[in-house]
């Protein structure tokens, strides 16, 4: 049969979501659940002096008040810096200080406002710069007694630094000195919000044997099971996590958070099944947002516009707590070259507590942040030497047998074709017909360009499996740990397994929920590297599956199974294949005319393990933290008035190295959310402080997004150079799309101003 690999294949989810059938965490109904709603923090930075509850107990359908000295564990993905519940301070503005349990959501509100506190206020940490300033007031006095979640976060004791990542590569004095032209610059970027349709929601019950459930809104539900068994000393097979649709991630649903909160709910009022579901105020600032940035470079390159050296100093706004903010440190430090060959690099990558809201991973991982300012300062070097912003990124580009800056190696398979992206962007966004072209006396419209690289930045021990069972009419369920949030994943698991297979895709099944007690662990829905992960599997357990079919196939037609293939949902003899046992004959057993049976069931089971990956050295960053790279090229056409000093996008293109186009439209239509996500950074997003560290902007209202009728021309194309360890090539693209366009807008409107 025909390969449906590069083809667009609706997604298998399709048809319950266009007519409303699908069914997300919320939807699941469970009678006389009780509710429970948080109070947090009125302030940013505080001691809690006292907390009197005890009006609020006596309201009306109140079954518990629990507060931060009902709760002794502390908790952390990276350091386990955090209580669930306030204890002893407040660390940000909206953190979660009591819990109200109550028969009805309005019980539970109407008793919240009846809880006292008094507060004593305390120095604010309004921003890296004030966190990072000699003798400042300390986010978390006892940093060094808390526990590491895991081995590779490096803490200094008596600052506001939860980690730092050094990148030495080379020798950038002599680099500098070797520079005809040197640029700096420094930057400042705001924390912003993931912004996901549905808000986070969980459900918990504790039943009578011991067993916790729990249903979720999440991107990592192993995570869950396994914090929840950790933190409450709860063996891992009693804690059963399920998580159905997905409204929305880009990141924001991978921290552990709301769960712990409802499991904690659930205990205080004997099991009982409990609801937390966060209100959009609450989506915003109380669970974790968007990283902010403070960063400052400074790039030197010879009169060709090649790169002699780099400094960079990215200092990362974390929030009250660590969560996911090392790691992102650290995957900013991995790439910060970007897709850039520097032969002499120095880079200090550090996570600073404020007293912010704490973050977690979001599309891009941090990427878009150090993206924004390197591609800022590419443009700069561009004009410091009269080069064309092209020109300069393609002499730079990295190409085989070059070095990343953790000084792993380049190869065509593991990084893709930068100079053929540039080539197919220069074409699409029009570059040599004019980058800043005047249509009346205030009107331009100017172009803007940025270059990306990305990464996995996974642990070193990650991993996917997937179970694959037969139906008795031949078609095959595929049972794996992703999570469907929106990029099709479970659609792009059917097309892997039915092109392995030979059979048509709808015969192929998805479960599309998530058990893990019946769903085989999968890391995280996360990283652009379910494809790479879960596809891998697929082809281990499909192998495991062919074997199968094969042998039982040799003994009902009665020749060796070297001499047999397969395909169309039979199984055939090579030389002759008229001469065949179809799937649906075998896969459950076959028997024989006189009515023996052999064999049994057909099940195939699959894994995969990241490999040859290592922790980065503490002094230089020498390691590898990621298979391969995805790399490519974005630009943005954009009209500007000189007069009133507005603009608006008119085109956002985009070319990616993809490795292998499993499915175009799919492709396309992730890719272009991750423009429209990159205009939103761009352009409108961002938390806004004042002087007292409170988020000015918790609602829809006044947090801005991009509007559908803002959306730009979608300019979308790929390369294709095959990764060789990916199923049919493809790599990772799921977060690129929004990588570089903050940069090219920023360059676009720097052109046309003249100015930074």
């Amino acid at each position: 049969m025909d390969s449906i690999i590069g083809k667009d294949i609706y997604r298998k989810e399709a048809y319950l979501k266009v007519t409303g059938q699908a069914k997300y965490t919320d939807d699941y109904l469970i009678t006389g659940i009780y509710h429970a709603k948080l109070l947090t923090s009125k302030y940013a930075h505080a001691n809690i002096k006292s907390i009197d509850t005890s009006q609020a107990m006596k309201s009306q359908g109140v079954k518990a008040v629990i507060t931060g000295d009902d709760v002794i564990i502390l908790c952390g993905s990276v350091i386990e810096d955090m209580p669930p519940l306030a204890k002893g301070k407040v660390r940000y503005y909206g953190e979660p200080v009591a819990i109200v349990v109550a028969t009805s959501e309005q019980f539970a509100k109407a008793a919240l406002s009846k809880i006292d506190i008094e507060y004593e206020m305390l120095p604010i940490i309004n921003s890296v710069t004030d966190a990072l300033k000699e003798n400042s007031a300390l986010v978390h006095e006892n940093l060094m007694q808390y526990k590491k979640a895991v081995v590779d976060v490096y803490p200094e004791a008596g600052t506001n630094i939860c980690n730092r990542v050094k990148i030495r590569k080379g020798d950038i004095l002599q680099g500098f000195k070797e520079s005809y032209a040197i640029v700096e610059g420094s930057f400042s970027l705001p924390q912003s919000d993931h912004a996901a349709m549905e808000t986070r929601c969980c459900q918990c019950e504790i039943l009578a044997d011991g067993k916790v459930f729990i249903r979720s809104s999440s991107q990592a539900p192993f995570s869950i099971k396994k914090m929840i068994s950790e933190y409450f000393n709860i063996p891992d097979n009693n804690v059963i996590v399920h998580v159905p649709f997905v409204g929305g991630g880009f990141g924001g649903k991978a921290a552990v958070q709301i769960e712990i909160l409802a499991y904690i709910a659930s205990n205080f009022v004997g099991g009982h099944a409990v609801k937390i579901a966060n209100e959009r105020e609450q989506d915003i600032v109380t669970s974790p947002c968007h990283l902010g940035l403070e960063a400052k470079i400074k790039l030197g390159a010879d009169k060709n516009g090649k790169i002699t050296a780099a400094e960079m100093y990215f200092n990362v706004d974390v929030g009250a707590y660590a969560e996911t903010g090392p790691r992102m440190t650290k995957a900013m430090a991995v790439d910060c070259a970007g897709p850039y060959n520097f032969e002499n690099i120095w880079c200090d990558c550090l996570s600073v507590y404020t007293n912010h809201p704490y973050v977690t991973s979001f599309r891009g991982f941090g990427h878009e942040e150090y993206t924004f300012c390197l591609e800022r300062m590419m443009d700069k070097l561009a004009a410091a030497l009269g080069m064309d912003s092209f020109d300069i990124r393609r002499i730079n580009a990295l190409k085989e047998g070059d070095y990343t800056p953790t000084q792993a190696k380049v190869t065509v398979s593991n990084t893709g074709n930068l100079p053929a992206c540039l080539d197919k962007l220069r074409e699409l966004i029009k570059w040599d017909e004019g980058i800043k072209i005047s249509e009346s006396d205030s009107l331009i419209k100017v172009k803007g360009i940025a270059c990306f690289s990305k990464t996995s930045d996974s642990p070193t021990d990650a991993g996917s499996s997937v179970l694959l069972t037969f139906n008795i009419d031949g078609s095959i369920n595929i049972n794996c740990g992703v999570v469907e949030y929106g990029p099709g994943m479970k659609t792009t698991a059917a097309q892997i397994l039915a092109e392995k297979m030979k059979m048509d895709i709808s015969k192929i099944h998805v479960k599309m929920d998530v058990d893990t007690q019946t769903s085989p662990k999968h890391w995280k829905t996360v990283a652009s590297m379910t494809t790479y992960m879960l596809g891998r599997a697929i082809l281990k357990a499909a192998d495991d599956l062919i074997w199968q079919l094969l042998n039982i196939a040799s003994i009902a037609l009665k020749c060796p199974s070297e001499e047999l293939d397969y395909g169309n949902e039979n199984v055939f003899v090579k030389a002759d294949p008229s001469l065949y046992v179809a799937f649906k004959d075998i896969v459950h057993g076959y028997q024989y005319p006189n009515g023996n049976s052999i064999g049994g069931q057909i099940t195939g089971r699959g894994s995969f393990i990241m490999s040859n990956l290592s922790y980065l050295n503490t002094e230089t960053g020498y390691g590898k933290a990621g298979p391969y790279w995805t790399v490519g090229a974005q630009a943005v056409e954009i009209e500007y008035d000189k007069d009133q000093h507005t603009y608006r996008v008119i085109k956002a293109a985009t070319v990616i190295d993809a490795g292998k186009v499993l499915n175009p439209k799919t492709s396309k239509g992730v890719v272009m959310g991750g423009i429209l996500m990159g205009l939103g950074l761009a352009v409108s997003e961002a938390f806004k402080y004042n002087i007292n560290g409170i988020v000015q902007d918790t609602s829809f209202r006044t947090y801005k997004m991009m509007r559908i009728s803002e959306a730009p021309e979608y300019l979308v194309d790929f390369v294709e150079t095959p990764c060789i360890e990916s199923p049919y090539g493809a790599r990772g693209i799921a977060e690129h799309g929004i990588l570089g366009i903050p940069a090219a807008v920023a360059n676009a409107i720097s052109l046309a101003e003249g100015i930074d």
